[in-house]
């Protein structure tokens, strides 16, 4: 049985969508169709934007060549309840993802440029949350204003050892582990809120966050879910490819 957003092309196959979260400092691209999608991070394409079955932005927009208004998801649309007029789409879509697969309250931390940390009820309504400078950020902050310390080049690696002696390593090692201890207390706390709670991790540094965040709960109950594409999943949600 056919996905109910996906259309057929001339042959009788799935007609696979195209969906575009633009971030603070990376696109985030799916294709296929909700349940069976393939995601990567790229840099800016100008040749696909017609061809967008939705799109979202949290980052600047660039002015240069024609966005398909249409296909456009705006923050209001996302069926979060409760949800306040400032709340970036990003926040609002992977709140309302993890509280639709869950099904009960949830907290998300979402590791990009920044990590952001946001609470959604039993009901599906917005409660609040928390922001911090993300992995690079912090790293960024800490070339730009420590004398001495090197620049590093692409995404953070934590290393095996807790305790490196090389720089570079002790500055990925050192912010990698802070924002998972600064996202296991803030999990400890949603819990004690809302005993059946659910923690989330996502976006690009979720994956690398999840391990340190679950050796610190290992003595609690807290579930432990990572998906890096909450925000793409539910895009492709509430912008289906369109029956035709």
């Amino acid at each position: 049985m056919r996905h109910p957003s996906a259309r057929l092309d001339g042959r009788g196959h799935l007609s696979p969508g195209l969906w575009l979260l633009i971030g603070n400092s990376r696109w985030h691209w799916a294709k296929g169709h909700p349940g069976a999608l393939h995601t990567w991070s790229d840099a800016p394409g100008r040749g696909v934007r017609g061809a967008l079955t939705g799109w979202a932005a949290v980052g600047p927009v660039p002015a240069d060549g024609s966005w398909p208004s249409g296909s456009r998801l705006e923050t209001a649309e996302v069926p979060l309840a409760r949800m306040p007029s400032w709340l970036g789409v990003d926040r609002a879509l992977v709140g309302w993802r993890a509280w639709q697969r869950s099904q009960t309250a949830v907290l998300v931390a979402d590791g990009g440029t920044a990590l952001s940390l946001t609470r959604v009820d039993a009901d599906g309504g917005f409660a609040g949350g928390r922001l911090l400078a993300g992995a690079r950020l912090q790293l960024q902050a800490l070339r730009a204003g420590t004398a001495g310390l090197p620049a590093l080049d692409g995404p953070p690696v934590l290393t095996a050892q807790p305790w490196p002696q090389a720089t570079a390593e002790a500055m990925a090692c050192g912010v990698l582990r802070g924002l998972a201890a600064a996202v296991a207390q803030a999990g400890r706390e949603a819990l004690a809120e809302a005993p059946r709670c659910t923690l989330w991790l996502t976006g690009g540094d979720g994956p690398m966050l999840a391990p340190l965040v679950r050796e610190l709960l290992a003595d609690s109950s807290l579930v432990v879910e990572c998906d890096p594409a909450l925000a793409l999943e539910a895009l492709a949600a509430l912008r289906p490819v369109p029956d035709r």
